[in-house]
């Protein structure tokens, strides 16, 4: 009988060795960037429960991160206004390429690959025409930059595949800015944000804008449902203190709905959402504000506040356990069910702003 190694290459000399997959490395749940107590900045691959798998070093801090569909591969995104994103093998660590956007651009810390993953796109500031884009980029051909589009707005920042047909919806949260000027919005009094559906190829579906009361509710962050609705968290850059909603939920070819208007709790989030998700039901989605330390679980029929929990520096929320997974600046990994929060682990590792669930 031969021997396993001479099995597999005789796969390998006829090109039939077995491809590899995220099953290698345990099938994590989910990635997230983090900050460990030497100060190295990672990309981490989680499990179920939060239990770190592997981490690969960074350059600088990340932001979120972008899994290929099928190969243990992924990119991490800088935190804006950044210059860098590395593609990664979570298998060895090795970084396989570094992606830079082109001159007069930076990315905004997010992007997704198409289902087949031969394609992923980048949300970027082209921040000398002054307009969003979406970088294209050949992940077949050793991540080669194909060109981009109009992402339909200023400041795209996250971004998610749609559910009703093939192409993305993009957050476009309407602020201008030019690393020169640093982090500062530039355009605040006029700034518009909106939500675009748009095609693989760039072409627009459908746009959604809020009311003029609203023009200055950045929309940021994305989460979907299986059914195809899209949540959205924002963060208001008016007057602080204001009980403005931070989120939304909208189905294509149909108004948004503000979920809590009317509640003056929306106050503790500090008028800042920093990550959305649903629950794996989809009856509630749940809101994080890292400066308002909360986490909100709304009522999704209703649209009320179902649920408030307390929690320092939370920041990356996914769906998970049958409820939701939450993680923090302080290394706390906790489940969040209807009306309570479960820790799971605690890690040395200050987890940044996002919580990337894996298929």
């Amino acid at each position: 009988m031969p021997s396993r190694r001479g099995f597999l290459a005789g796969l390998l000399a006829v090109g039939m060795a077995p491809a590899a997959s995220w099953a290698d490395l345990g099938t994590p749940a989910f990635l997230s960037a983090g900050k460990t107590a030497d100060g190295s900045h990672v990309l981490a691959g989680l499990t179920e429960v939060g239990e770190v798998l592997f981490q690969r070093d960074l350059p600088a801090r990340g932001h979120a991160a972008a899994a290929h569909p099928s190969r243990p591969e992924a990119v991490a995104f800088a935190r804006r206004p950044g210059r860098f994103a590395d593609v990664v093998d979570c298998r060895s660590g090795a970084r396989l390429a570094r992606l830079e956007p082109p001159s007069g651009h930076h990315f905004y810390g997010h992007g997704v690959f198409t289902p087949d993953g031969g394609l992923l796109m980048t949300t970027e500031n082209d921040f000398e025409a002054g307009r969003g884009v979406i970088g294209l980029w050949d992940a077949a051909v050793g991540y080669r930059r194909m060109g981009s589009f109009s992402s339909g707005g200023l400041g795209p920042h996250d971004m998610l595949l749609r559910m009703d047909g093939p192409g993305i919806i993009v957050a476009n949260g309407g602020i201008e800015t030019h690393p020169d000027s640093g982090r500062a919005k530039l355009n605040i009094p006029t700034m518009q944000p909106n939500l675009s559906y748009l095609s693989f190829g760039g072409s627009l579906d459908e746009q959604v804008e809020l009311g003029q009361d609203l023009h200055k509710n950045s929309i940021r962050h994305l989460a979907m449902h299986a059914d195809g609705t899209v949540a959205f968290a924002m963060q208001w850059q008016g007057d602080q203190g204001t009980d403005v909603p931070i989120v939304g939920l909208h189905r294509f070819g149909s108004a948004p709905r503000l979920m809590a208007e009317d509640d003056p709790r929306l106050r503790n989030l500090a008028g800042y959402g920093g990550s959305v998700a649903f629950s794996e039901n989809g009856r509630q989605v749940a809101v994080t504000s890292p400066r308002g330390g909360l986490v909100q679980v709304m009522d999704t029929d209703s649209g009320r506040i179902s649920a408030e929990h307390r929690l320092a520096d939370v920041c990356g929320l996914a769906p998970g356990l049958g409820g939701l997974i939450s993680s923090s600046g302080t290394g706390r990994i906790v489940q969040i069910g209807y009306d309570s929060v479960t820790p799971l682990t605690q890690a040395p590792i200050a987890w940044d702003n996002h919580l990337i669930r894996l298929a």
